[in-house]
């Protein structure tokens, strides 16, 4: 592998504020890919400050730049943050960009990059030993022969990935407009990773029918290409506009986490797990009813009882049975699902650290930790998803029935839900 390929890619697409004790300060969330891995990373000014001293005093002839320091005034104001954030992330793409700075141990440090990260690695994967590719990749009953890549206007990109891209397209005949998510043969069969992605494919397929899932109306392929013609789900990442607003109130989080159980319900209905529930992966549509997307760490063939091992997702939101690569099944959804609304009521996941060893070493043994402002059926339903011991989680009895039971969602009327006929909280400006 070339060095190219490893050089990370970096980002801070928002800031997040939150309390320690009486202390009030903004925490930076810096996205980093490295090739097929991604990764948050939550830093501090002043942890920026200290990388640029060390970075400035041994390469003086870089004239790197960094936000000063703000003595008088609000440092809490938006804009003044704002400024702060687009000073910070325009440091940190020109370290990564430069190879003596990239490679420095304070950088692979401040990135976390030589530590666990986000990972789903094809060679780990326990279903995909003695796999076979070809370059004829399979597309199944979705696959439409007719369609071609100049069937469409394609408009701008929407989102990036470890296998391509996806994109804001116009079809010509009828001026409709689809995501189109646009991924690279020969990266898909170097890495192996043909399964996860037909695996992806067939959870769209089941999928189109549900409210709160994205559906998949075709898909073609060139020599060198998949195409994916999706649902264009215009409203946001979830994660968007949670960073923009901090937290959430309890009424707006209950309301999106019942259209994710209902969500994640009828994936089990068809024993999918879903297996990485997050704000990001989650959109919303342009009333602002939440739109599950992502597909590509679904795991098919998984009813409540059966199991299955493969270490993957998002490191703030890993089940204690998937960090001890025990066999896991439906419970891991209801884990990740009482974690999205942690974070919606507190502004951060449940165990996180910015050191992710200790984080793992939270999420294995630290009592979840109460924070003022939830309510107490809203602790209660917490409690119960983010349950330790996924034989006493809520969900591993009866699944979504037992979810849906609990007290925190009395006021909701499932039909009502999944006809749409509640109105959402929020209203994207779109």
């Amino acid at each position: 592998m070339d060095a190219h390929s490893n050089c990370p890619n970096v980002s801070i697409p928002c800031y997040n504020e939150q309390r320690d004790k009486k202390k009030r300060y903004t925490v930076y969330k810096v996205m980093v890919r490295v090739g097929r891995h991604e990764w948050f990373v939550f830093r501090r000014y002043t942890e920026f400050d200290k990388l640029y001293n060390t970075l400035r005093k041994q390469y003086p002839a870089l004239n790197l730049k960094l936000p000063a320091k703000r003595i008088f005034g609000d440092n809490f104001d938006p804009e003044f943050i704002k400024q702060r954030r687009t000073g910070l992330h325009e440091f940190i793409q020109k370290i990564v960009t430069l190879p003596q700075l990239s490679n420095h141990s304070d950088v692979r440090d401040f990135l976390q990059m030589d530590k666990s990260q986000n990972i789903s690695d094809a060679s780990d994967d326990d279903d995909e030993k003695n796999n076979t590719t070809s370059r004829n990749i399979n597309l199944g009953p979705s696959a439409n022969p007719q369609a071609k890549p100049t069937d469409f206007d394609f408009l701008k990109v929407i989102g990036k990935g470890s296998f391509g891209k996806v994109l804001l397209a116009k079809r010509k005949r009828d001026g409709k407009c689809y995501a189109i998510k646009v991924l690279q043969k020969k990266v898909i069969l170097k890495r192996r990773e043909q399964k996860h992605i037909m695996a992806e494919r067939n959870v769209l397929l089941k999928n189109v029918k549900h409210p709160f899932l994205v559906g998949l109306h075709y898909s073609f392929q060139t020599t060198d290409k998949l195409y994916f013609v999706l649902d264009f789900v215009n409203g946001g990442e979830l994660f968007f506009h949670l960073q923009k607003e901090r937290t959430f109130a309890e009424p707006r989080a209950r309301f999106y986490i019942a259209e994710m159980a209902s969500a994640l319900g009828y994936l089990h209905s068809l024993n999918i797990v879903y297996r990485d529930l997050k704000p990001e992966n989650i959109l919303l549509d342009f009333q602002g009813h939440v739109v599950l997307t992502d597909f590509g760490l679904c795991k098919e063939g998984i009813s409540q009882a059966d199991t299955t091992t493969t270490f993957c997702g998002t490191p703030e939101y890993l089940a204690p049975e998937v960090l001890k690569k025990q066999p896991y099944d439906n419970t891991v959804d209801w884990w990740c699902l009482g974690s999205v609304l942690y974070e919606m009521l507190y502004g951060l996941p449940p165990f996180y650290s910015r050191d992710t060893h200790e984080m793992y070493d939270n999420i294995l043994h630290r009592e979840l930790p109460m924070r003022p402002g939830a309510s107490t059926t809203a602790w209660s339903i917490l409690q119960a998803l983010l349950e330790k011991d996924n034989t006493r989680r809520l969900g591993y009895k009866d699944d979504f029935n037992e979810v849906q039971s609990h007290v925190f969602f009395a006021s909701i009327n499932w039909d009502d839900l999944v006809q749409k006929r509640i109105p959402p909280p929020f209203n994207p400006s779109v």
